[in-house]
């Protein structure tokens, strides 16, 4: 593990939070029971999961692979190789069938896993996914040396600006000031513009729960009701006063939505 490309990641751990080493991966892993898999996004950190790990590690096996965002071979870099990573994973773990879920960039390596393995997957759930549009930077490029620029563009993620806390802000910062993550960050995009789902969601027939901020200005309300459309056996719940990242800013309530829908299907 390289600290100047993963560091962020641990520095946002929890100090009681074990991290597992093997081989090639590290995740974090609570609880027993059917495996639920969560999947960051490219901003994102395991710990933005806490509230979640911490309600479904009492009836599931949760884990949170760190996916090699910043690590890869910048001309493999792209939502394709990040799902064929998760399937090694998988195959690592030796799991049968697993259960996704996945924020943003995550959701969108869900989807491409899915398509690609619809035996292994037993259900599905997006929370602000990409793959069918994302408005992420906008755009411009990024103005590497402008904090103020980059906390107003991390402020967006969320409906309350409070969740822009000074120490997201600097990781932010850091990552688009270091060149390499910045090309790595170009390539997801361009490789996530590539990989449109539009076409391949009518052949996903497992159970998808749909969990969306209202006020989602990165991936928009339209893009969720999009998704419900295209999805075969979706359901879309809404979170008011809800930017990108619903786990992070009503935990509670997105902890709640997910747990009745997984009881309702028997998950």
């Amino acid at each position: 593990m390289h600290e100047d490309s993963e560091g962020a990641y641990l520095r946002r751990m929890s100090k009681k939070e074990q991290l597992i080493h093997e081989g090639e991966f590290t995740y974090l892993e609570q609880g027993e029971g059917k495996p639920l898999i969560l999947l960051h996004g490219l901003f994102g950190a395991l710990s933005n999961f806490k509230e979640v790990v911490d309600h479904f590690k009492l009836k599931y096996r949760v884990i949170i692979p760190m996916l090699p965002l910043y690590t890869m071979p910048v001309l493999t870099t792209g939502v394709k190789s990040l799902a064929e990573f998760v399937e090694r994973f998988i195959k690592h773990k030796g799991f049968e069938k697993v259960n996704l879920l996945g924020n943003s960039l995550g959701g969108h390596v869900a989807l491409v896993l899915t398509k690609r393995n619809p035996e292994k997957i037993e259900s599905l759930i997006l929370t602000a996914s990409s793959g069918l549009y994302e408005n992420a930077f906008g755009s411009s490029f990024p103005r590497r040396e402008d904090k103020e620029f980059i906390r107003q563009k991390v402020a967006v993620t969320f409906f309350d600006p409070k969740h822009a806390t000074p120490e997201l802000v600097d990781e932010c910062y850091e990552v688009v000031n270091d060149r390499n993550r910045v090309l790595r960050i170009l390539a997801l995009a361009k490789s996530a513009i590539r990989h449109n789902m539009a076409d391949d969601l009518q052949h996903m027939h497992i159970p998808v729960c749909l969990i969306w901020g209202k006020n989602d200005t990165i991936t928009p309300p339209e893009v969720a009701e999009e998704f419900q459309k295209k999805l075969p056996n979706a359901e879309l719940f809404w979170i008011d006063a809800c930017g990108h990242a619903p786990m992070m800013e009503h935990p509670q309530q997105f902890n709640l939505i997910l747990d009745n829908w997984l009881t309702k299907h028997q998950i």
